[in-house]
């Protein structure tokens, strides 16, 4: 794999990269044979690959000191008072994962006070990565070359695609959506949505849900932002990471970022 076109590299990015593309190399070997899975506490699945993916992220990253804040490991919440944290899911669309849509990633993130300064999503059926690095903007890897990815500059919300989840979307989004007189609406798995907006392959995300966390969007926001998008809650205030509650409590809304303040405004009429 040749080096991603960015000059003034962190030595954190080759690391996530290759932590990304080992776990869903490891991901996929799972995925085409037989695989249990299994319910957590919270009612969610979760499989051997999601708990491969963590064990092979966790050895590569190690080698950076940093803590890591992962979906699949007990949060003893010393993270807190570090400056820096990996944030990982190692299988997010575990549901995509069991039911064989291919619609499922790997995502990294490291965050430097609060924010995400690196994002990697890893999506392996497909041999695909986005990759961000604050300030060196958004680069989509596929068919063996990099290329750098932006946000369409669509203005008009009735023509932009919208895309929701495949499993959680509720009837709350589905009437929203139909009152800002969107027709092109798609459900798609796992953080695919964010790397198709970001790629300019679809215009917003509208999720109002409370139940997503800091490890199902933090890889997202670096790469949204530096693809010239934009991430906050659905009320428009920004989203932080390192936080003591993982929860994004006011649902998530990701735009090309034209569009974004008009959809907060409709939403808040909701409310």
């Amino acid at each position: 794999m040749n080096d991603i076109p960015i000059s003034e590299k962190i030595p954190e990015l080759d690391i996530a990269i290759k932590a990304a593309q080992e776990a869903g190399d490891a991901i996929l070997e799972i995925y085409k044979g037989e695989f249990e899975e299994f319910i957590k506490k919270d009612d969610s699945p979760i499989t051997e690959a999601d708990l491969k993916s963590n064990e092979i992220i966790k050895k590569i990253l190690s080698q950076t000191k940093h803590k890591i804040l992962s979906e699949e490991d007990n949060d003893d919440q010393s993270r807190l008072s570090e400056e820096i944290i990996w944030i990982v899911d190692p299988l997010d669309g575990t549901s995509d994962f069991i039911d064989k849509t291919g619609e499922f990633t790997v995502m990294i993130a490291l965050v430097k006070n609060k924010k995400p300064i690196l994002g990697v999503i890893g999506w392996p059926t497909e041999k695909t990565l986005f990759v961000a690095q604050q300030g060196n903007g958004a680069f989509r890897y596929s068919n063996g070359e990099w290329k750098k990815i932006s946000v369409t500059s669509i203005e008009e919300i009735p023509k932009c695609r919208t895309i929701g989840s495949r499993h959680h979307l509720s009837d709350k989004e589905k009437a929203f959506i139909k009152k800002l007189g969107i027709d092109d609406f798609t459900s798609i798995g796992s953080s695919l949505k964010v790397g198709k907006i970001a790629s300019g392959e679809a215009e917003a995300y509208i999720t109002t849900t409370d139940k997503m966390k800091e490890w199902d969007s933090a890889a997202s926001y670096c790469i949204i932002s530096e693809a010239g998008g934009k991430m906050t809650d659905m009320l428009g205030n920004d989203i932080t990471y390192n936080n003591k509650e993982v929860h994004h409590q006011n649902g998530i809304l990701v735009t090309n970022g034209i569009i974004h303040q008009t959809i907060v405004d409709e939403f808040k009429k909701l409310e």
